[in-house]
């Protein structure tokens, strides 16, 4: 055991380290504690007459340690670490069992062998000598001070300050950085969008993802966004015009709470190094993230490490340095190998994965050929049996292990049908505060990069006991509703758990193609091989039956939705395709599927009903999902895009927005819509995790789905929130029998900061994700030659900026910059046959179209929406992620066949259908309403009442519009 002592002049803790500390101690595993030796009777100590506060503190910390020494019964040593030299002499020796060492000595004493914590440790005491020295050297100021905390926090009060997360432009980032403002209420109308921060200087030494307080610059300081494309950092702004209007402008004043973390770093060129100065010990490192500013180390293997990324941490950022002061970690690897990459990812997005703990390991169940896993018979009488009642099977990728959902439909004796939706009882596996729950709540969700996943739970429950296989039997969580025969409305439901086994695991592609009546996929569907042809022509048609019912179904719940205003958003999906050596063979566009549709649509059914009743059960204590509404001024370049080809967007509701996108169709080019599509996805806020009683009703809207409530219930095995819904909903069928709860539920202050700690992960998560992609298209194109016809595809413009344009290529989901003007000033010029070289000349920028004229007089006009021949190439950084660069070589489409999805006519239908589904609802809605209109009533007749709009009618209106289920459109 071992105890730490601050040390004396530092001994004042910041509120980054107070939070460290704060979260050490509320980790669950209990590898940190906390003991109040002042309040406690056989160590509390006296203060002495006149002793100073610090000799006081250490004394406190060393009779405290005495006393849990003897609390052991001297059953193992006791450390106290401490750099008191005074105290070492003192205490050392005094008590037997009880050691009072300095750090140094307790590493040297008891873990000799960790040569990187003692590297470590050396890296930050030379890092905290330098720092001091160099303070006493530079009286000089490179920043202004920041201000104290308490006249921050007063002047935030006060509204003269505004509190945010600064947000760096990686494009340019010496340049740029917003604050997204938090808590403004709409007295300041102006301040709608986020605040400029220009150059580093105003940044005053915040680093991006810091919490800062902010002071705005008066108006006619005001700047504007730079719209000018960048090949690089070093590039100055130029002289043209470059500049969006005006938006509110301001300089950092102080830092609230730093969020610094660990960084991926590399060495410089050693010409560099040698150029930094005599004394080599001190290097500037520069950071893999372009949002970071360089970082000053000290260390001596600056030359043996040039091909190397490190990891390095900030120490301090004194206003008197013009860079951080940090101290190295850890060797990563040599930069360009995949795995390097892969964890430069990792840590860049503060997410680490290590193997499971004995601990965890112990806590699984058994499942091997000697000892297979079985039903419980306790258990199974506990659960209603559907293995022999209900045809269920699962739709998932090609090759998915972690099976969390299937699928049931049939039709009952009444002629209604039953809907069922059958998740992965991962809590009966999981138990609350076991160590396997508390790693998973740790890791909060399973990472999926392009090549691999990194898991939530162990494999022998995520790929194995929990997931729901094809043949095996399976403990499940079921929703099932009755719904009415006609018009699908849900009659009942019920929740509970369950039995299954899953009858088939279908690939998409497989469940497609017998949705279209192609039944040659048969061959892949493995549960059907082996039959005879009559067993087989039976199963497959009740198969086919049920694909197209569930699919039928979705339709109307999908049309009910859009009805209430839900978005059918594009988002740009590649899948990384390996060969067997696991080297890059292809990068492939997700082919959009109607049957993905299907899946889905059962899945938020499942979801919104769960949220329901959980909610109902526990109002003040349930774990919902919101999606706020986007800021309207998010809208501005979607508006300004569509209208370019003459589509107005309407953004005053999702609704509108919906209806708007249905309309802006081009006949000629189904990208257009996807592009538009794409671009209102990005303009959509974060869907969020909360607490039920952390906010008013109003609030748990789902802008998105057009939902009034919302959760994540279905995929259990790969999202701890779902582990903790489903202890929700356990609990409140519990509730329903007058029962207690099996486990006590979170409170709403423990659930808030759950949720807070989950949507950070999952943040990281879709971010790792993202780079991992990013990271494997770079490879793809790596050692590809310009001439090889892959490299050479279709690409369509999708923005306008002053010395180039945004192109997306649909072939391998790009989206890159294309430069109109390069380096040495000539401007693209283009050849009567579309092919384009440099030229002398110059750029006009309007709204939708640049204009490049080359002096000899010829000219070539780039639109929005306007198809281009680009060739890809990757570009190789030394510090940063390697990037794709984008050339226009032909002002002309790219003749190239095969870059549209396979299953666009498909997906065209499909989406035809549904449209005919909600056309046909709100014709139901508008002949109801009509009827309703030129209906005599009884009253009417007898009272005489008019049919004008009489108070009388009025209320009854309101009457009805209360009672209206909004939820289900």
């Amino acid at each position: 055991m071992a105890s730490f002592e601050p040390e004396g002049k530092d001994a004042t803790v910041t509120a980054g380290q107070y939070n460290k500390l704060r979260n050490l101690l509320k980790d669950a595993r209990h590898e940190c504690v906390m003991f109040f030796n002042e309040f406690q009777l056989y160590s509390y100590v006296p203060r002495e007459q006149r002793e100073p506060l610090e000799k006081w503190q250490t004394r406190c910390i060393y009779y405290a340690t005495v006393w849990y020494y003897n609390h052991l019964a001297g059953l193992m040593p006791v450390v106290m670490v401490t750099e008191d030299v005074e105290a070492i002499q003192k205490y050392g020796s005094e008590t037997d069992g009880v050691f009072v060492v300095s750090f140094k000595s307790y590493l040297e004493s008891f873990w000799p062998d960790l040569g990187a914590v003692h590297e470590l440790y050396e890296s930050i005491v030379q890092s905290r000598k330098e720092r001091e020295s160099e303070n006493q050297e530079k009286n000089g100021k490179e920043y202004l001070e920041h201000l104290p905390l308490e006249i921050l926090e007063a002047g935030i009060k006060s509204r003269r300050y505004i509190q945010g997360v600064l947000n760096v432009n990686k494009h340019r980032s010496q340049l740029e950085a917003f604050v997204r403002i938090q808590g403004l209420t709409n007295k300041r109308s102006e301040l709608e969008t986020d605040v400029l921060i220009c150059g580093t200087k105003a940044r005053n030494r915040a680093i991006q993802g810091d919490v800062v307080a902010v002071e705005l610059l008066p108006k006619n300081e005001w700047k504007g966004r730079v719209s000018v494309l960048c090949e690089n950092e070093s590039e100055e702004k130029t002289t043209e015009e470059t500049e969006s209007e005006p938006m509110a402008t301001g300089k950092v004043v102080g830092i609230i709470q730093r969020n610094w973390r660990d960084y991926v770093v590399s060495f410089p060129p050693k010409e560099e190094i040698q150029s930094q100065g005599k004394n080599v010990r001190k290097i500037l490192v520069t950071p893999w993230d372009y949002r970071i500013p360089k970082i000053r180390i000290s260390t001596q293997q600056a030359e043996s490490l040039q091909d190397c990324r490190i990891i390095v941490r900030i120490d301090s950022w004194d206003s008197t340095s013009l860079y951080p002061n940090g101290h190295f970690v850890k060797v990563l690897g040599r930069a360009g190998d995949l795995e390097t990459e892969i964890a430069a990812i990792l840590v860049e997005n503060s997410i680490s994965f290590g193997p499971f703990s004995e601990a965890q390991v112990r806590e699984m169940p058994v499942n091997t050929a000697e000892n297979p896993w079985k039903i419980d018979a306790e258990e199974q009488a506990r659960r209603v049996d559907l293995r022999n009642t209900h045809l269920v099977f699962s739709i998932d990728p090609k090759g998915c292990e972690d099976v969390d959902d299937t699928l049931s439909v049939r039709r009952l004796a009444n002629e209604n049908l039953e809907l069922g939706v059958h998740i992965a009882d991962v809590t009966h596996f999981v138990t609350l505060n076991s160590y396997t729950d508390l790693e998973a709540r740790s890791r909060a969700t399973t990472c999926y990069l392009a090549d691999r996943r990194y898991d939530m739970l162990p494999t022998i429950l995520s790929a194995d006991l929990c997931s729901l296989l094809g043949g095996a039997d399976r403990y499940a969580v079921s929703v099932l509703w009755e719904l009415d025969k006609t018009n699908y409305e849900v009659l009942k439901v019920w929740f509970g758990r369950t039995i299954i086994r899953s009858a088939y695991m279908i690939f998409y592609e497989a469940a497609q193609a017998l949705l279209d009546g192609d039944i040659s996929v048969v061959d892949d569907i493995p549960e059907l091989k082996g039959l005879d042809e009559k067993d087989k022509r039976r199963k497959l048609n009740d198969l086919i039956w049920a694909v197209e019912k569930l699919t039928e179904i979705a339709r109307h719940t999908r049309a009910k939705r859009a009805l209430g205003g839900a978005l059918e958003l594009e988002g740009i999906e590649v899948r990384v395709q390996l060969d067997e050596k696991k080297n890059i063979s292809d990068l492939v566009p997700k082919q959009p599927l109607e049957v993905h549709e299907t899946v889905a649509e059962c899945m938020i059914l499942a979801n919104h009903w769960v949220a329901k009743k959980i909610t109902e059960s526990w109002p003040h204590q349930a774990l919902l999902r919101c999606h706020p509404p986007p800021q309207q001024g998010f809208f501005t370049g979607l508006i300004e895009c569509a209208k370019a080809k003459g589509f107005k967007i309407d953004t005053r509701s999702n609704k509108a927005l919906a209806d708007s996108l249905d309309l802006a169709e081009d006949p000629d080019d189904p990208l257009v819509n996807k592009l538009l599509r794409s671009m209102a996805t990005q303009t959509m806020s974060n869907a969020l995790y909360f607490s039920t009683g952390s906010c008013s009703e109003d609030m748990f809207y789902h802008y998105g789905l057009a939902l009034e409530k919302y959760t994540h219930f279905t995929s259990p095995i790969r999202r701890y929130a779902d582990i903790v819904v489903h202890r929700l909903l356990m609990a409140a069928i519990m509730k329903d029998k007058k029962l207690e709860p099996e486990n006590a539920l979170l409170s709403n202050k423990d659930l808030e900061e759950l949720c807070q700690h989950v949507n950070n992960k999952n943040r990281a998560a879709q971010r790792v994700q993202k780079q991992s992609v990013e990271l494997f298209q770079c490879m793809y194109f790596k050692d590809k030659d310009p001439s090889d016809d892959r490299c050479t595809t279709d690409g369509i413009i999708y923005s306008i900026r002053a010395n180039g344009v945004l192109v997306f290529v649909p072939r391998y989901g790009i989206k890159a910059p294309a430069f109109l003007k390069n380096k040495e000033g000539l401007v693209i010029s283009a050849q009567p046959d579309g092919s384009c070289d440099w030229k002398p000349g110059s750029l006009q920028r309007l709204r939708d179209k640049i204009i490049s004229t080359a002096v000899d007089g010829g000219s070539v006009t780039f639109s929005l929406f306007e198809h281009i021949t680009v060739r890809v190439s990757e570009v190789s950084s030394r510090s940063h992620p390697d990037s794709i660069k984008l050339d226009i070589i032909s002002n002309l489409p790219c003749n190239t066949t095969g870059t549209e999805p396979a299953h666009k006519t498909i997906h065209t239908s499909k989406t035809d259908l549904v449209r005919d589904v909600i056309r046909s609802a709100e014709e139901a809605q508008l002949a109801q309403e009509h009827a309703k209109s030129t209906l005599i009533r009884d009253e009417d007749r007898e009272y005489c009442q008019t049919q004008g709009n009489s108070l009388y009618s009025l209320f009854e209106e309101i009457k009805e519009l209360a009672l209206l289920d909004v939820t289900v459109g």
